[in-house]
């Protein structure tokens, strides 16, 4: 049977102004995601807090501490240990590619790309993300492969796609079953929304957010994707 056939997509109130959050129904029941700010969002499901890449800039006011931790890389909008510890309950599990767990140390399960892990309800995969041509300087990239992840999360029937910074990788573009897409635009450090926008055609989500995009003009990204079956919710990471 084709992934989430049943899958139906709903925005609920919002949690507080300019916060919205995202409701989905999947087999599993409920999942609600909730954008916090720039590459940080809240997954909920089944009495489950997954929480993605916590900073201090955000508001967590009302949301639940988290069960799950998924940092994607080293730099300080992905990686805030402060942040991390603000929202952590105890005994909660942090997964992270090796660079991260090097620099936090202590209890962190290591992901390398096309690793996995189950937890509980969840299952999460590892995905490359990374830059192809961009750099601080010639010769050198931003992110380089390997170091940091992307994230397939796996609730239900429903695939959740987490790009992580990088740029339209093919490891981005020849996804398979994807629901609902985050996906990063922002230059210099990942890719410009029409760069972005090709890449999500290639792997056709059902539903996806542009994340991470300051300063991005998110129209452009919007009418790349006219006609192309792919729903496009545009939300305020920056309230």
């Amino acid at each position: 049977m084709k992934i989430a056939a049943s899958l139906v997509f709903t925005v609920s109130l919002f949690a507080q102004p300019s916060r919205p959050i995202e409701q989905f129904t999947t087999k599993a029941g409920p999942l609600k995601i909730t954008p916090i700010r720039h590459a940080s969002l809240v997954m909920e499901a089944g009495g489950t807090a997954v929480h993605v890449d916590p900073w201090s800039q955000g508001n967590y006011d009302g949301i639940p501490a988290a069960d799950l931790i998924l940092i994607t890389d080293i730099h300080g909008d992905h990686l805030d240990p402060k942040a991390i510890e603000k929202v952590r309950k105890a005994g909660a599990k942090l997964i992270a590619p090796k660079a991260v767990a090097e620099k936090l140390g202590g209890d962190v399960i290591v992901l390398n790309n096309g690793d996995r892990q189950v937890f509980g309800s969840w299952t999460i995969e590892a995905v490359p993300m990374y830059n192809l041509k961009r750099g601080p300087s010639e010769g050198k990239l931003f992110h380089d492969k390997g170091r940091g992840n992307g994230y397939v999360v796996n609730y239900g029937d429903m695939r959740l796609y987490i790009s992580g910074d990088t740029e339209a990788v093919p490891e981005m573009r020849t996804l398979k079953n994807i629901d609902v897409a985050f996906v990063t635009m922002n230059l210099p450090y990942t890719m410009p929304p029409e760069e972005a926008a090709e890449g999500v055609k290639a792997f056709h989500p059902k539903v996806v957010y542009p994340y991470h995009y300051r300063g991005s003009d998110l129209s452009v990204f919007e009418k790349a994707l006219a006609g192309s079956g792919i729903e496009v919710r545009v939300r305020n990471w920056y309230y």
